[in-house]
């Protein structure tokens, strides 16, 4: 899978700072074009590799989720070391993100499998809970039937729309911010039913765009700040999986609070 088309310029011009995006530690820009000092990028070939990996990490997170809840002594140990667990996911997030032209493609794939068997076990909890309070599956189901459809539309939009959507990345990131700080202020202080629903509709909102955003710039070549094209589709990977998955869990915060 990494050694297609060979044939194809896979090097980037070293991005700008400051032009960042969902993950502003990529650093995402326009690529240079030949004959500017920079080194042409491959606009095409990766795309469709960061699907296939993203597809593969969500069956490794799904695999993970269905042993834990099926195993007393393994949902027990995610129980126990819950917030060990999500540091050493940021963790890896961020050292995939940040190592990958210095580790390559290759390893930094491992890692994005390593997340995702972790990201699994601890999503296990929250399906387990939204189950226990729900009385049943179905509110699951529809959440990722919802989470599929919205994801899929999204990236078909990305794709065929012809609206540069680079402006609408940067609002969206700053949402994304603002829904993340709301969220903790919920979890710890104020723990209300409707905030949660409300977090729950704006989390739906914030990553159906980043998808349509973050598969326009891979579509087109333009996630600068990786050196090789198959690194490019490792963090593209990353990207589509932690959309899809916070797609799945805004989605569980609307029915399990619209239920309450």
């Amino acid at each position: 899978m990494f050694n297609r088309d060979r044939n194809q310029v896979d090097r980037y011009q070293a991005p700008n700072a400051g032009q960042g995006g969902y993950a502003p530690w990529l650093n995402q820009n326009q690529p240079a074009e030949a004959g500017t000092g920079g080194v042409a990028v491959a606009r095409e070939g990766y795309l469709t590799m960061s699907f296939f990996w993203m597809f593969l990490a969500l069956l490794v997170s799904a695999g993970a989720a269905a042993f834990v809840l099926s195993n007393q002594t393994a949902l027990q140990f995610v129980v126990d070391n819950f917030f060990i667990l999500i540091i050493a996911e940021l963790g890896l997030v961020f050292g995939i993100s940040l190592g990958v032209n210095r580790i390559g493609a290759i390893p930094a794939l491992g890692l994005l499998f390593v997340y995702a068997l972790l990201n699994g076990a601890t999503i296990s909890l929250v399906v387990l809970g939204s189950i226990a309070r729900t009385g049943g599956a179905s509110g699951v189901l529809t959440a990722f039937l919802g989470a599929s459809a919205i994801f899929g539309a999204a990236a078909i939009y990305g794709v065929v729309t012809k609206r540069d959507l680079t402006r609408l990345g940067g609002l969206l990131f700053m949402g994304l911010i603002g829904l993340i700080v709301v969220s903790l202020l919920n979890a710890f202080i104020f723990q209300g039913t409707t905030l949660d629903l409300l977090i729950g509709v704006g989390g739906v909102v914030i990553f159906t765009g980043l998808t349509a955003y973050h598969v326009q710039q891979l579509n087109s070549g333009q996630l600068g700040g990786v050196q090789t094209r198959e690194g490019a589709s490792v963090i593209g990977a990353l990207l589509l999986y932690l959309n899809f998955v916070n797609l799945f869990l805004s989605l569980l915060r609307v029915f399990g609070g619209s239920r309450d």
